[in-house]
């Protein structure tokens, strides 16, 4: 993806600048230790599966706060950097942008250093919500388009999905989801992109008239070779009433590559990441049947290429691995722990790492 000329590169580097400059570092200057989890806005997918962990979690005891963010971009330099920070929810599409350009910009390479797969997640859908008078992505040429906020994942798709079409909007709105609905139903803008899985809180709203706006088709034949050709099924949404064709990129839980030996805090960090992988790992079936409805469209071996499991991952998945839950210690389900996609999902590591 080297060759596109994308206009936000060096929005997102600058941004990258700030935050690496900015913040602190993730390591000792923690006054009080804290879990937390980087998901995204109130209304999407992302703080929904992190309240789905967060309760997992709970139920053993453990308190794992979700915190609100702009995205992806954000959860991604929020794990490398934030304090009390082990896990962020990513977009598959932003890791490749991070990966590509790492290599000509130190900036990124710092960024993206010690950043560490923990699970792979669902497909999130790319939503563009129109008024009826657009009837194509080629017809947003000229029209006014939300494209989310500069941090979020919605952001750089959306981004990536118009320089890829060749669709030049008149302006591009640099707004949160929220704020791009609020100024979509009132007419002040043509069309909002917002990436999430469906189907996603902001768009049951009774509010969106289907005599007025719909979801506009992604059919695009470059799109589709770059990103997965999907569908929402009809009735997804209340003012959807047909399938919809659209293309979709996955979402991933990211963690950082903490080092147990380093001090208290990479301790305590590490100890946490390897209690959520194995709440994960043994709490899997019972997050498909009552988490998000995403949970069941979760493949825990489909792991980006060219990205680590973190160590501290790898430890919590380990057979003999014992959790501490309400005073007690427990061994992981064994009929959890042999299931077809766990033991294909611990496979895929070993090999990653030569365990």
């Amino acid at each position: 993806m080297r060759r596109f000329n994308f206009q936000f590169i060096n929005i997102l580097c600058f941004g990258i600048c700030l935050f690496i400059g900015g913040i602190s570092g993730n390591s000792a200057h923690a006054q009080e230790f804290g879990k937390n989890i980087l998901t995204g806005g109130p209304n999407g997918t992302y703080i929904q599966i992190g309240r789905d962990l967060s309760a997992v979690a709970g139920a053993c005891g453990l308190n794992y706060a979700v915190q609100e963010s702009a995205g992806s971009l954000e959860n991604f330099l929020g794990v490398r950097k934030r304090s009390n920070t082990q896990f962020g929810i990513v977009q598959s599409d932003v890791l490749e942008y991070l990966k590509t350009f790492a290599s000509d910009d130190p900036n990124i390479a710092r960024a993206i250093f010690g950043v560490r797969i923990a699970f792979p997640l669902y497909n999130e859908e790319v939503h563009i919500l129109a008024s009826r008078d657009v009837t194509s992505l080629g017809g947003l040429n000229g029209k006014r388009v939300a494209v989310g906020v500069e941090d979020s994942g919605t952001f750089l798709t959306a981004s990536l999905v118009l320089d890829l079409a060749g669709v030049q909007p008149s302006e591009r709105v640099m707004i949160n989801a929220t704020d791009s609905m609020a100024q979509l139903l009132a007419g002040e803008i043509d069309a909002m992109f917002y990436v999430a899985g469906a189907p996603t809180k902001l768009f049951l709203s009774d509010q969106i008239d289907p005599a007025k706006f719909h979801l506009l088709p992604i059919n695009d034949p470059t799109l589709s070779s770059v990103y997965v050709p999907t569908s929402i099924p009809a009735r997804t949404y209340p003012f959807q009433t047909d399938p919809i064709d659209v293309v979709a990129v996955k979402a991933v839980l990211m963690t950082y590559d903490y080092s147990a030996s380093k001090n208290e805090y990479h301790r305590l960090s590490c100890k946490s990441v390897s209690d959520m992988a194995n709440l994960i790992l043994t709490n899997f079936q019972q997050l498909q049947q009552v988490g998000h409805p995403k949970w069941k469209s979760v493949d825990l071996n489909d792991i980006p290429p060219g990205w680590d499991i973190g160590e501290c991952v790898n430890a919590g998945l380990a057979d003999n691995y014992q959790m501490q839950c309400q005073g007690q210690v427990t061994a992981a389900p064994q009929d959890s722990l042999e299931s077809k996609a766990n033991e294909a999902y611990r496979t895929r590591i070993c090999a990653a790492i030569g365990c």
